[in-house]
């Protein structure tokens, strides 16, 4: 087995960058690494086989890619946590803690989880439409140096008094809704957006969760997010956070709306995605479940 691994130097506050994962990992016995970057041509993933490991040292953005990397040579992925929300990481249970990681890497212990397709490429964690993007459209470089996954927060609430919300047509192969909407994330795990809790969520059932999210007063909304954290219950249908399951999703709207992926501006809607099974391979002694059947 090759462990590769994959650095990005721009992910988080720039400190955890090779050198630093370098002298963690040899700390725990590998030793013999090789270390490459994301580019263009990408010349080094001609020489990854299936018996490798593919190290992302980055965040939610970076693993996104590099895992891209993995279904395509057949690689093993794995994290060391190194950006502003890491939310892939949580739902592996994947610890914070440098040397605590690195030991994780060392172990071995690889599970199958579940990715997302859109198009021709995926996502691990979470598709945001209407007022999710703005975080990773509008959050500054050093806002999220300073105040951390905090900062998806942050600009949220900054922009909560001047949105109305959108018009969408959510489908997924179990039901429909259509209504206005101030957000619409879907999922593929048990934490999006920093550290936000799904109830009744993993990274490998099979299934996306949809969070929708109606136009209300703020203090109506925080009171609503408090409440689904609170009880670990999925809302129901009429509440003003609503989440549905499906194999796959399909969102309309009236206009084009933005579409953020892992953190990234994808594109416009109409937005589709489908859950792909148990498609990857990563470093982990678990997948996170969370919630109680309601």
């Amino acid at each position: 087995m090759t462990y590769w691994l994959v650095d990005s130097p721009g992910s988080g506050d720039g400190r955890r960058d090779a050198n630093f994962w370098l002298e963690h990992l040899a700390q725990k016995g590998l030793t013999d690494v090789k270390v490459c970057e994301l580019s263009d041509d990408n010349a080094w993933l001609s020489r990854v086989t299936d018996q490798d490991c593919l190290i992302a040292a980055g965040g939610d953005g970076s693993v996104n890619t590099v895992a891209q990397c993995c279904l395509k040579t057949g690689a093993t992925l794995g994290i060391l946590p190194s950006g502003t929300a890491n939310d892939f990481a949580r739902n592996l249970g994947i610890p914070a803690e440098p040397a605590q990681a690195a030991a994780l890497i060392v172990e071995g212990t690889a599970r199958s989880v579940d990715v997302a397709s859109w198009g021709e490429r995926i996502f691990l964690n979470v598709a945001h439409i209407g007022l999710g993007t703005l975080p990773s459209r509008q959050a500054s470089s050093p806002a999220k140096k300073t105040l951390g996954r905090f900062s998806y927060a942050v600009t949220l609430l900054r922009q909560l008094g001047a949105q109305r919300g959108f018009h969408g047509r959510i489908r997924t192969d179990q039901s429909v809704m259509e209504g206005r909407w101030l957000s619409v994330a879907v999922a593929t795990g048990a934490y999006f957006g920093g550290g936000h809790e799904i109830p009744q969520a993993s990274a490998d059932d099979g299934l996306l969760d949809v969070i929708a999210v109606k136009p209300r007063p703020w203090l109506q909304l925080l009171f609503a997010f408090l409440m689904v954290r609170l009880n670990g219950k999925t809302p129901r249908r009429t509440s003003t956070v609503v989440q549905i399951k499906g194999k796959w999703c399909q969102l309309e709207t009236h206009q084009p709306k933005t579409v953020t992926v892992d953190g990234d501006v994808a594109g416009k809607t109409p937005f589709e995605a489908h859950c792909r099974p148990a498609a990857l391979k990563v470093i982990g002694r678990r997948v996170v479940h969370t919630g109680r059947s309601a």
